[in-house]
């Protein structure tokens, strides 16, 4: 296996634990990544199951198949698209219900840690941030084509930065002069923007802004909605989900998606009786997220903002 892309899965026993993987069952890894998540449940659903599992990564593709292979290459089938798209491939398989899907969300340790990509604060490297390298628009596109106010928009939206403005106007000025190519300009862009004061302490002052890129760039939050509707109409009764964010904004959009498809009768509280006929498709599980225990942190400090959600197929 490429040891570059060996990670360590978050919040795994938890995974297992809810999701409750038994021999013979039908399983959907949403979010391939290295295979962590998906040889753990492909380990459990053996003999008789079978594993399949999205990634828009082509990188992650080829290092969990290794990973994976092992195990038999008939029992997993690998698809290089993303999980938007999971209800019209599994459409054209055997398996058009399943026992239980998991979705990890965010940025594989993998992607910060190839500096290549261009996801990373703490590395120069060109301004990229696909997560799949086969879509043409990236990130110093985004950087140096939006306007002043969308790009403020987008920092402040998804990276919920304060500074939103004031970065967006530091970028268009410097873009009219050369433009941002790489990590290392746009981190000395940020600094500059945002005030000494306010950089004394908290997070490194390009976080906010770099996810709020790479979540623009991916059309992370956009996807996440439809791709979890489709995800529940996927599931065989008693069929469990489960999705592990890793900021608010995500964790808020599963939230609001659970408890919708958990709600039963929405008609006004004093009609005499329901004629709306809706019944919760759902029940939710985990009242709060779980979240990783500190001794996960400890070993494995990117666990740190971890949510794990989960509902069941009523």
């Amino acid at each position: 296996m490429d040891r570059s892309f060996a990670h360590k899965p978050v919040l795994l026993q938890e995974v297992l634990e809810f999701l409750q993987p038994k021999p013979g069952m039908v399983f959907v890894d949403g979010t391939l990544g290295g295979g962590g998540h998906s040889k753990a449940i492909l380990e459990k659903i053996l003999p008789g199951g079978k594993l399949l599992a999205f990634d828009q990564d082509l990188d992650a593709i080829n290092a969990a198949k290794q990973v994976l292979t092992p195990l038999g290459e008939e029992n997993f089938q690998l698809f290089h698209r993303n999980f938007r798209d999971m209800a019209q491939a599994l459409s054209q398989t055997a398996y058009e219900k399943v026992d239980g899907i998991l979705l990890d969300l965010g940025v594989s340790s993998y992607q910060l840690d190839q500096k290549e990509r261009g996801f990373s604060y703490q590395y120069d490297a060109p301004l990229d941030m696909r997560m799949d390298r086969t879509q043409d628009f990236d990130a110093a596109e985004l950087v140096n084509k939006a306007g002043l106010e969308e790009l403020a928009r987008i920092i402040r939206d998804y990276g919920e930065e304060k500074w939103a403005k004031r970065i967006a106007s530091f970028i268009v000025e410097e873009r009219q002069r050369n433009p941002l190519r790489t990590t290392g300009q746009l981190v000395e862009v940020i600094k500059k923007a945002i005030p000494n004061s306010a950089r004394r302490e908290g997070p490194h002052p390009a976080k906010r802004t770099f996810q709020a890129l790479r979540i623009a760039v991916n059309r992370e939050l956009e996807i996440l909605p439809p791709a979890l509707e489709d995800a529940l109409g996927l599931l065989k009764p008693g069929g469990r989900m489960a999705v592990i964010t890793f900021h608010s904004l995500e964790d808020r959009l599963v939230k609001t998606a659970f408890r919708k498809a958990a709600q039963g009768c929405v008609c006004p509280k004093d009609f005499p009786m329901c004629v709306c006929q809706q019944k919760p498709r759902v029940k939710i599980i985990t009242g709060k997220p779980v979240v990783p225990t500190t001794e996960e942190i400890a070993d494995n400090p990117r666990a740190r903002s971890a949510k794990l959600r989960v509902v069941e197929k009523v």
